[in-house]
């Protein structure tokens, strides 16, 4: 076997912790600029969508390159998985340095285009916290494709390491810039910006060590190898297209359930702020499977490649279902701390239980087991699978169930899970099949 549970648990850990960490900052960040006020923390949130998108995109590309350097890990290239490390890092830097310049040109009428007509102060707030987000796009970029080479490699506590630095960075920053400096959207922003800069510094310096299992030497010089910039794009591109239709139709979601009331509303944002913890197994053991299942198809071990995308799976579900069971005993003390009414407080608990069971059940399957095809580079079925699955179930299921049927906001969740089964039923007849490993 190419991995024991001892390599397997060094991947793993790491990862959850990152995955926590990527939660939890995100609540403090919202924490620390709702004291500069609504206008501020308005601003910010709105940026903080639209910055979803690019995120998802680096993510996407990174993930790109991270499938194919495992391959050729597998394959003992390690010299090709050298270069295309260093390629990675290239096309990301270049994609996300275009990206940040026209973002800083059009700053004014990309708000407008995307959030219309908002209040004056939102919107100058919302403009310096995109000038400084948008200068550390090539930062978060370059720590992406570097995350992504050490995962491949199978050192997922460098990126571990390096994500506590950056949260430690932009915490103390926050607390300074805002409670001290009274610096508000922008001091949020300076502080991801300087934590995103050493983030990309630190991992650039770490990927040149010679010690490491692949290694880049004289990033500065580069001479574009387009047969790699075309196999890493090819699985990079389709899994960003598949992960921002995914975050637009969940924004055409939340825009149909602001039309339901004060309760719905606020029963939906609380169930959004706890469901994520349940999601951070899956997301950590997907993050698993690209390099695990990556090094078996390199290897052109097929059937190693079946074994560990299911136990790889079964380790998500008993995860989740652990975690699950703690949220539905908890549920209703947790809820409590919101201070809602109690219309909202019962829904909100409502909500989440249903959610605990469809997690358990299906969400693994539909979302952490198509990680593995990914990985196979069997790219372009997961993708049409999650837009076909999104618009049909989860956003027009959305309609019908809370608009049509009168169902509210329990609906739309509804509607989540049938999104949620159908992709389940769909990739484990696929993995069964083993039509995701025709790419091999």
């Amino acid at each position: 076997m190419l991995f024991t549970g001892k390599d397997l648990t060094k991947i793993i850990v790491p990862l959850m912790i990152e995955q926590l960490l990527a939660i939890s900052i995100g609540i403090i960040d919202s924490m620390m600029v709702a004291s500069a006020g609504e206008a501020a923390v308005s601003g910010v949130s709105l940026v903080d969508t639209l910055n979803l998108f690019w995120v998802y995109l680096f993510t996407a590309l990174a993930g790109g390159g991270a499938v194919v350097i495992s391959q050729l890990i597998g394959k003992k290239d390690l010299e090709k998985a050298s270069q295309s490390a260093k390629q990675l890092i290239w096309i990301v830097l270049i994609i996300s340095t275009t990206l940040a310049v026209l973002v800083l040109s059009f700053k004014s009428p990309l708000l407008r285009l995307v959030f219309g007509k908002i209040d004056d102060e939102v919107m100058s707030n919302a403009k310096v916290y995109l000038t400084f987000t948008a200068l550390s796009y090539p930062f978060f970029a370059i720590y992406n494709g570097c995350a992504a080479t050490f995962r491949a490699m199978g050192n997922s506590k460098i990126s571990m390491i390096a994500s506590i630095i950056m949260n430690v960075i932009n915490v103390f920053g926050n607390a300074i810039l805002i409670f001290i400096f009274k610096l508000g959207a922008a001091g949020a922003a300076i502080a991801t910006l300087c934590a995103r800069i050493v983030g990309a510094v630190m991992m650039l310096t770490l990927v040149h060590n010679k010690n490491n299992l692949i290694h880049i030497e004289k990033i500065y010089m580069y001479k574009p190898d387009f047969l790699l910039i075309k196999k890493i794009c090819s699985i990079g591109i389709p899994n960003g297209m598949e992960n921002s239709m995914f975050q637009f139709g969940k924004v055409m979601t939340q825009s149909l359930i602001s039309t339901f009331g004060t309760a719905q509303i606020a029963a939906n944002a609380v169930g959004n702020a706890m469901a994520p913890l349940q999601y951070v197994p899956g997301n950590a053991l997907g993050l698993t499977m690209i390099t695990v299942i990556g090094r078996c198809v390199g290897a052109g071990e097929k059937e190693q490649a079946k074994k560990y995308a299911i136990k790889l799976l079964g380790i998500t579900y008993s995860a989740i279902i652990l975690i699950s069971v703690f949220m539905w005993i908890f549920a209703e003390p947790v809820i409590a701390l919101y201070g809602l009414s109690p219309e909202s407080s019962g829904l909100a608990c409502e909500l989440m239980l249903l959610h605990c069971l469809a997690v358990s059940t299906v969400w693994p399957s539909g979302f952490t087991l198509p990680n593995s095809f990914r990985a196979a580079s069997d790219v372009k079925f997961t993708m049409l699978v999650s837009v076909c699955s999104m618009w049909v179930f989860r956003v027009g299921l959305s309609y019908v169930f809370g608009l049509y049927l009168n169902m509210g906001v329990k609906g739309v969740w509804l509607a989540m899970f049938c999104d949620w089964s159908f992709r389940a039923t769909v990739y484990l007849i696929r993995y069964i099949k083993g039509a995701w490993l025709k790419y091999v």
